[in-house]
């Protein structure tokens, strides 16, 4: 090999040593990142409720909707709620009246109380009608909040004179708000859960068409509640634009779309109705409606005067119908009736 050749390449590769070590050295002597707590400021004043995710205009409170943080002491107003001198459980069913965010406090004048002036109209979708109606005792015993979305069953008697009567249930109106109840959380506690008291009346939000047959439902028999998922509403709202009762606009805005899914999802249906009877519970329970109204005896077949003389006064049937024409030949006091043709 060329010795000039030979001295490049020895001289390249010392500098490509030298370069390496110096790049490792600066590398090594780099500080290493420190990852340091938050400090949290001295000036923090008591826990004041806050809005857990964003809170529109008409939402419901429910238990998961608010929670108490730190706030700083020179934030501190007066219309907050603090921790310590706010009860929770009175919190529960109120409806917001001005649209909070999350992680904003809340305010006494941001909610409607149930009772207070507003608190339904302030609840109501527009087109929505608020409806009350009363449920057995037994309904009254579940667990139901406002804010929850239900199903109305009606269970009836059907009389009729043949055999007894039909036991039916039939769920008649499907994914219901329930606005409010008259029932009340008290302070009281068992063994650590709050004692709830039962309730008999319940209002929902329905259309007007839908607030009509709950009306006359609640004169045909009695009416209870079942709680639905949230996962069925998104069921029913699949089904339903797959089956083409709910029509999806042709749109690329994303907020006309979020629009469009609160609204579908939170309609009442009052088409799709399933039905038990009691047959379908006991083998000794009839499935078929009985019938009503008894069937009369056939009438006895009227007796006719015989052709012949009768006495005037006495009531005479009319003729039975036939084909053959006939006269009433009447003499002093006989009546005589001659068929036509008759000798």
């Amino acid at each position: 090999m060329d010795k000039k050749k030979l001295i490049l390449l020895v001289g390249a590769l010392i500098i490509a040593v030298g370069s390496a070590f110096i790049v490792n050295n600066i590398l090594r002597g780099s500080a290493a990142p420190e990852v340091s707590a938050a400090v949290v400021p001295d000036d923090m004043g008591p826990k004041v409720l806050v809005a857990s995710r964003s809170l529109p205009v008409g939402t419901i409170i429910t238990p998961d909707a608010f929670s108490f943080q730190p706030w700083p002491k020179d934030l501190i107003e007066d219309a907050y709620y603090i921790s310590g001198q706010t009860d929770q459980a009175a919190l529960v069913g109120t409806v917001v009246r001005n649209a909070i965010t999350a992680g904003q406090p809340l305010t006494q004048g941001s909610v409607v109380h149930p009772g207070d002036r507003g608190f339904l109209a302030a609840a109501l979708a527009p087109g929505m009608r608020a409806v009350t109606f009363k449920i057995s005792k037994e309904a009254g015993q579940g667990f139901v909040f406002p804010g929850d979305r239900i199903d109305l069953v009606l269970t009836q008697k059907i009389s009729g004179d043949d055999g007894p009567a039909l036991n039916a249930s039939e769920t008649i109106v499907r994914n219901l708000r329930v606005l409010a109840t008259d029932r009340r959380v008290s302070g009281e506690t068992l063994e650590g859960q709050s004692v709830v008291q039962e309730f008999s009346t319940v209002t929902v939000e329905a259309t007007p068409r839908i607030a009509e047959r709950i009306t006359v439902a609640q004169e045909v028999g009695a009416l209870s509640l079942t709680l639905r998922s949230l996962a069925d509403t998104g069921a029913e709202l699949e089904r339903a634009i797959a089956s083409g009762e709910v029509e999806v606009p042709n749109s690329n805005d994303p907020e006309a779309e979020a629009k469009f899914l609160k609204e579908a999802m939170s309609r009442p249906i009052d088409n799709d109705r399933t039905f038990s009877t009691g047959g379908d519970v006991s083998r000794f329970q009839r499935r078929t409606i009985p019938r009503s109204g008894t069937k009369s005896a056939p009438a006895a077949a009227p007796t006719y005067a015989p052709a012949g003389s009768v006495e005037v006064g006495q009531t005479v049937a009319a003729p039975q119908k036939s084909n053959q024409p006939s006269v009433t030949v009447t003499r002093g006091k006989s009546v005589t009736v001659v068929s036509v043709g008759e000798k």
